[in-house]
């Protein structure tokens, strides 16, 4: 697996868990954008996000669905405020490029332990964790406090 020597750009996505059920979906409009491509245009609108930013929020929504499946299924009750953040980089090796991921999981008032087996149990489930599974770093944080 290779690690990337420098970053060129990064997405970051946070991920809660909606309890409310009088929340409605809202659209979301996207401009993207491509490090290093300045007249570059997939799709006109406000917002910019990259592809890192797509990845990790597609990755986020399944992994944060995922870990609550797992916690589940231990019988693990989790806090309503957990959370998960991805922030996933692209950067260049060689003479080529790679990505890596760093994840942080905020799991208030569980054990440390408890919530580093879950994730990694997650990761061992979540689709786009075994897609990406051993070909590139992926780094997980355990924020329980």
């Amino acid at each position: 697996m290779e690690k990337i020597e420098k970053v060129l750009a990064s997405g970051n996505t946070h991920v809660t868990v909606n309890r409310d059920p009088n929340a409605k979906p809202g659209a979301l409009d996207l401009k993207l954008s491509a490090p290093g491509v300045e007249t570059l245009e997939f799709v006109s609108t406000d917002l910019h996000p990259r592809a890192e930013q797509l990845f990790s929020g597609a990755w986020a929504g399944c992994y944060i669905t995922v870990f609550g499946k797992v916690a589940a299924l231990k019988k693990v009750a989790l806090p309503s405020d957990y959370s998960v953040d991805i922030q996933t980089s692209i950067g260049s090796v060689g003479g080529g490029y790679c990505l890596a991921a760093q994840f942080t999981l905020r799991v208030p008032g569980l054990a440390t332990e408890v919530v580093e087996g879950l994730a990694q149990l997650a990761h061992q489930h979540c689709p786009y964790s075994k897609a990406v599974h051993g070909n590139i770093e992926v780094v997980t944080n355990i924020v329980t406090a």
